[in-house]
């Protein structure tokens, strides 16, 4: 009012909402790189254990490590800046979902392993992609009505049922990884037991971003002592290229096999209710409203990149929510900071080297890393379940009996190997799959398909670790 009686303007009104604010470049390149720190290691770990699976040489680990990070760069700038109706226009970073891991090994071993594997993969990757693209185009009423597949209950026992199956896979790799000489020697489990305990210490007393990145330095530190120790070696470091560039189909043209296909399109249906959850998890964060066109456009943005990273020799993607609990840590809420961190991202698969780092990090020590990921993706579902009505005997019942159908693979693996087809067998040998399918299942016998099911939220576990860390 003193400004207007004197006579001077009035100071202009801050119209620029803080999602689409353009920070100074050395703000965009400092947090961009804080992102990619709180993502690198979930970005990496996907290929290493899937390309170790398969049974991959150094050389083809490396390669796939380098796609990933490229095609994430590309998938995260499509998210965040947006191009048309595709892309939410939110700091969303992408990154491979471990929903797609324990079925794309099925797939891969099914195939026999080896590049075949990833041919395999591959094929069904772009379809899922593109199937996935094109449901979220589909009218607004009959998107909710298939969302409404996914009510708390089934999104909850998908998630707990991916960390439990998962679990396994980090335990091998901690003892050394299946078929190696010394597999199941104690001092893979001293390197393993180690690199938990690291991340564990870190993550009750580091401060917040060291909290954010316990992964990526319990990963570090456990491979210096291995290094120290004679048990790690870089030998693949010397060999790699300074510069490599990922063109599409480096492996050969992929192959779309029915199975495969139907697997990894089960696999795409639960990343889409876990880019849903992250998408309203920032939109709260960030303050802006998230509507069904919001989502949709997320997940679009998600199939365009699952199909890109099919071609460019990587695998689904979905939004992080590693990242989602860094931008509530740090309150920094511009879209184009993801962007910045997506060129870096872009940069980063543009480097073997720096790939053949990574691939050269022990078993162990990725096991024990690999292992406590896993385990607080099981707590995601816990804690999603959690909001959960389990008093009422049908969500007990869904809950209990998807828990046992995931256990059926690991438990009586012959039913898959001896008798059963092969094709049939790679469907069906995936704890993922046989959980999910009979959650979404029996929660249509037992509880149909009521408007209020409709799930809003997947809280995710990085956004909880945080908020209990900062009540602490």
């Amino acid at each position: 009012m003193a400004r207007v009686a004197a006579g001077l303007p009035a100071p202009a009104e801050q119209t620029t909402h803080p999602v689409n604010e353009v920070l100074p470049i050395p703000k965009l390149a400092l947090y961009g790189f804080q992102h990619v720190l709180a993502f690198y290691a979930g970005a990496v770990i996907v290929p290493i254990i899937v390309g170790g699976a398969l049974k991959l040489s150094t050389g083809q680990l490396v390669y796939l490590i380098n796609a990933d990070l490229f095609t994430c760069g590309i998938a995260s700038i499509i998210q965040a800046f947006g191009f048309g109706r595709i892309g939410s226009r939110l700091p969303l970073i992408q990154g491979v979902t471990f929903t797609a891991v324990s079925p794309m090994i099925a797939i891969g071993l099914g195939a026999g392993g080896g590049t075949a594997a990833l041919l395999a993969i591959y094929g069904a990757v772009i379809t899922a992609g593109l199937a996935t693209f094109a449901f979220a185009w589909l009218p607004a009423e009959a998107f909710r009505t298939v969302m409404r597949l996914f009510p708390p209950v089934v999104t909850g026992t998908v998630i707990t049922v991916l960390g439990i199956v998962l679990i396994p896979v980090g335990l091998n790799d901690a003892a050394g990884g299946l078929g190696s000489p010394d597999f199941g020697d104690p001092r893979n489990f001293a390197y393993a037991g180690g690199t938990v305990l690291f991340i564990l210490l870190l993550m009750k007393f580091g401060r917040q971003f060291l909290s954010s990145i316990a992964i990526l330095l319990g990963l570090f530190g456990g491979t210096v002592v291995a290094l120290l120790l004679g048990d790690a070696h870089f030998a693949e470091v010397s060999k790699a290229d300074w510069i490599g560039i990922t063109t599409p189909f480096h492996f050969g043209a992929p192959k779309f096999q029915w199975f495969p296909i139907l697997l990894m399109l089960v696999v795409m249906l639960i990343t889409m209710v876990e880019t849903t959850g992250d998408t309203y998890a920032i939109g709260d964060i960030v303050g802006t409203d998230v509507d069904s066109e919001t989502v949709a456009r997320a997940l679009r943005a998600d199939g365009i990149a699952t199909a890109l990273g099919g071609i460019l020799n990587s695998f689904p993607y979905t939004a992080f929510a590693e990242n989602v609990g860094l931008v509530r840590m740090t309150k920094v809420k511009s879209r184009f900071v993801v962007v910045t961190a997506g060129v870096f991202m872009i940069i980063l698969g543009l480097l073997p080297k720096a790939a053949a780092v990574v691939a050269s990090v022990p078993h162990a020590v990725l096991g024990g890393a690999a292992t406590v990921m896993f385990a607080m993706v099981a707590l995601a579902g816990i804690q999603t379940l959690a909001k959960v009505d389990l008093k009422e005997e049908k969500n007990a019942l869904v809950v209990g009996v998807s828990l046992a159908f995931a256990l059926v693979p690991a438990t009586v693996p012959v039913l898959f190997t001896k008798h059963m087809n092969a094709d049939l067998s790679s469907l069906l040998n995936s704890g993922v799959t046989l959980g999910a399918s009979a959650a979404i299942v029996l929660n249509l016998i037992l509880n149909g398909m009521a408007k209020n099911q409709a799930p809003k939220t997947v809280e995710p576990a990085a956004v909880t670790h945080r908020e209990s860390k900062d009540q602490n």
